[in-house]
């Protein structure tokens, strides 16, 4: 919980990692290479007292991760995020099976997603069901640029993808994360791209796609979709530390989302360890638009906008229980478009 100018915030961290990218882990130079390239945008972007050293950001285990989002980073909830890449990594990069024992341990504090790779045919469909059915995963993380074998990315839209959607609807697992953000070394960027985001959402309205990185550098794109398809969130990961080193671009971006998705439908989530939970709230709840941010967008981020983004609108999509005094106002999640006026008008 964040309190400030006697304000409390429910905060769920929408998007977290515990990694293990030491060298004995590590397959080959893409793999060392994809860790060298997180840790670029975790230097370059972070106030410099919350660099760590190389060798740290490897793996740095449960004892650094509890006390940094939960103690020192205000996080009353978060939310593992798979990421597997075993093309790259021995034991996989942030697997499901590295991430359960923290949930199994401090099941309160930790909502544990899994992932599906559409590729791996029925015996990968088995395996997912296998994993839903063990952890209760009401979530997904997907990343439709990582490779495998011969394969350098996929589509939501493949026929293959179709079949493990499908098989979410089954299982009750309703909420699609997929990784649409920056390109990571060696990753391609045509892999990342949002319009397969567009016909899936269409395809299937009872699932929620959240697109993680709010597509950048498509924020544009990702916009146009999001303000169409009503089950389309947008996650601030990668987004977010834009706050410290371009607070007016990050001012801009914030704008866009605000006027084009709407306050129920951006979710906060920090990337760790790529970033530390504790700056990024602090700066936002504290985040003033820019004076030269257009008036006609800059007007939106009020605070109870930033209390749904910090953790309402998250709580809304996994069933979490929020103590009353931190519930605010209205947490309708997707807006009707007819609620948008300047919308019906494009």
């Amino acid at each position: 919980m964040y309190e400030s100018n006697g304000d409390k915030y429910f905060i769920v961290d929408g998007h977290m990692h515990n990694w293990d990218a030491s060298p004995e882990n590590t397959l080959n130079e893409y793999g060392e290479g994809f860790i060298k390239c997180f840790y670029d945008y975790h230097a370059n972007l972070s106030p410099e007292e919350y660099v760590w050293p190389l060798e740290k950001y490897r793996k740095y285990g449960e004892e650094t991760l509890m006390k940094d989002v939960f103690e020192d980073g205000y996080v009353d909830v978060a939310i593992f995020q798979p990421t597997y890449l075993t093309d790259f990594y021995k034991n996989g990069f942030n697997t499901t099976a590295q991430d359960a024992p923290l949930k199994e341990k401090y099941p309160d504090k930790f909502v544990l997603n899994t992932s599906f790779e559409p590729r791996l045919g029925k015996a990968g469909l088995d395996d997912f069901e296998a994993k839903v059915k063990k952890h209760g995963s009401k979530g997904v993380k997907l990343y439709t640029a990582e490779w495998h074998g011969e394969s350098k990315g996929w589509k939501l839209t493949d026929d293959d993808a179709r079949l493990y959607l499908d098989k979410c609807q089954e299982l009750g697992v309703t909420n699609i994360h997929v990784h649409k953000g920056p390109t990571i070394w060696p990753l391609n960027k045509d892999a990342f791209d949002v319009a397969d985001v567009d016909a899936a959402a269409s395809e299937y309205p009872e699932l929620n796609f959240i697109v993680e990185h709010v597509g950048l550098p498509r924020l544009e794109d990702f916009c146009w979709i999001g303000v169409q398809e009503p089950n389309v969130y947008g996650g601030l990961a990668v987004a977010m530390p834009f706050i410290h080193t371009r607070p007016t671009f990050f001012g801009k971006m914030m704008g866009e989302l605000m006027y084009w998705l709407g306050e129920d439908r951006i979710l906060f989530g920090s990337d760790y360890a790529i970033w530390h939970p504790k700056w990024l709230i602090e700066q936002f709840v504290a985040f003033e638009m820019p004076d030269d941010v257009p008036d006609e967008i800059g007007s939106l981020l009020t605070p109870e906008a930033k209390r749904k983004i910090l953790g309402l609108n998250a709580a809304k999509l996994y069933d979490l229980d929020v103590p009353e005094d931190m519930q605010g106002g209205d947490t309708d999640v997707g807006p009707e478009v007819t609620e948008k006026p300047a919308v019906a008008q494009v």
